[in-house]
């Protein structure tokens, strides 16, 4: 008899493949949409990105920013920062599109809801770095009565 837990394979690794699976491909043209905007709006050059280093950074900021954000750490909440700061711009690319148009919409309120998230980032770490330290008090001796 045979274990077949052995055979189990992770489909969500699998799926980035060589190219960086269909993320990839659905983030490419968004991608490209917004260098062009950055380089003619700034006149900045932006240097040549592959697209699977962009979905591996994404995924490495976002898994290790969110567990260190769960342990308290500001570090963590920094990633998470500069996740959301290359991530919603490029995915949420409202300003392509009309106003009068359904996508518009949707994508305003997720850039929004990304623009929320952003903010309460920002409030924890300046909330993390205010509270005072707990520093070590010397316990004052006790007077012996007689």
């Amino acid at each position: 008899m045979t274990c077949k837990c052995m055979a189990f394979t992770w489909p969500w690794f699998n799926d980035f493949g060589v190219d960086g699976g269909p993320a990839a491909k659905y983030l490419s043209p968004k991608f490209n949409v917004f260098l062009h905007h950055v380089s003619t709006h700034s006149g900045l050059q932006v240097p040549e990105v592959q697209i699977k280093h962009l979905v591996a950074a994404a995924i490495v900021l976002k898994g290790i920013g969110g567990l260190l954000f769960i342990f308290g750490s500001s570090l963590g909440a920094i990633l998470l920062l500069l996740h959301q700061a290359i991530a919603t711009p490029i995915l949420y690319d409202f300003y392509n599109y009309d106003v009068e148009k359904k996508e518009y919409t949707q994508l305003f309120l997720k850039f929004t809801q990304n623009l929320a998230l952003f903010g309460a980032l920002l409030f924890f770490i300046g909330m993390k770095n205010s509270l005072p330290r707990r520093q070590a008090r010397k316990k004052a001796p006790k007077t012996k009565t007689v």
